[in-house]
């Protein structure tokens, strides 16, 4: 009997602690901030796929070197179906022997220095040319045609990362309106003039010559992309927002719709301003 009093006890105790904590979280709810678990990113085009910040701005960094190259869709779909499973789209510092960043090449077997590998631009545009050289690989199952590129142990592990591939690819190569949307939190690590800078650039590194004169800066508060049709816009808006993170960006226009962060989504424009389809409006925190 003393024990199963000791038992009751304890067990009574450990309710009030659990009942505090939730009343003490109730309180503080409009005063505090808890940390938002869960991924920054979603992506919905013919399906929904949720990634990190990091693993979204390496996707749109793959899709965009394949654009740029000219590769199809297609391409895009095998490339990231790849690095998904070599990788889970992170770039990696070491791996099987000497196996570094997203798509796990090895510099002994001729892909490059380390240094040139962990380089998403790199390594990305080396897949797709190993790639472009397998001959009939565009009828080839995604996780054929990724195979004939890597030489993998698991030969058919690429193909469950396919239908995945396939809703980033729509998303990134500007088949699908609105369809990437992060949360970026409003505290961002650079502003203004220096944000700017680092956005120009980093969009010159992953499109290249593709870029050309379309982009310009608009001094500190960002910059702003010509295109020529929607797809095209909805291209470069995309990339945008998947790389808001690391590049102080706070608002991408494109037509009437807008994204803000840290709300992340799409939403019709709030100035009254009419829809401007020949330009993406990108804005950094001052």
């Amino acid at each position: 009997m003393r024990t199963r009093s000791i038992v009751g006890v304890i067990t009574a105790l450990t309710l009030v602690g659990v009942v505090g904590v939730i009343v003490l979280i109730n309180n503080l709810a409009g005063t505090i901030k808890l940390p938002q678990l869960g991924p920054e990113c979603t992506v919905s085009a013919e399906g929904e796929v949720t990634l990190d910040s990091a693993q979204m701005a390496n996707a749109a960094t793959i899709a965009a070197v394949g654009v740029r190259r000219g590769m199809p869709e297609q391409a895009v779909v095998v490339a990231l179906a790849t690095a998904f499973q070599e990788s889970k789209l992170e770039n990696l510092d070491s791996g099987d022997r000497d196996s570094v960043g997203l798509f796990q090449q090895r510099p002994s077997q001729g892909w490059g220095t380390v240094e040139q590998i962990q380089d998403p631009r790199y390594a990305a545009g080396k897949f797709y040319t190993a790639l472009k050289k397998v001959k009939g690989w565009e009828e080839m199952r995604v996780t054929d045609a990724a195979q004939r590129v890597q030489r993998s142990a698991y030969p058919n592990a690429y193909e469950k990362w396919a239908d995945e591939s396939r809703v980033l690819a729509a998303a990134l190569t500007g088949r699908a309106t609105g369809a990437v949307e992060c949360v970026v939190p409003d505290t961002p690590a650079i502003r203004g003039a220096e944000a700017a800078t680092a956005l120009l650039s980093s969009l010159q590194l992953d499109w290249g010559r593709k870029l050309g004169g379309q982009a310009r800066s608009a001094e500190t508060a960002g910059l702003t992309v010509a295109v020529a049709d929607p797809s095209v816009g909805w291209r470069f808006a995309h990339w945008l927002v998947s790389h808001a993170s690391g590049t102080g960006l706070e608002r991408v226009r494109f037509g009437d719709l807008e994204w803000r962060a840290p709300e992340g989504k799409w939403q019709p424009v709030t100035d009254g301003a009419t829809g401007d389809q020949a330009q993406v409006v990108a804005e950094v925190f001052h």
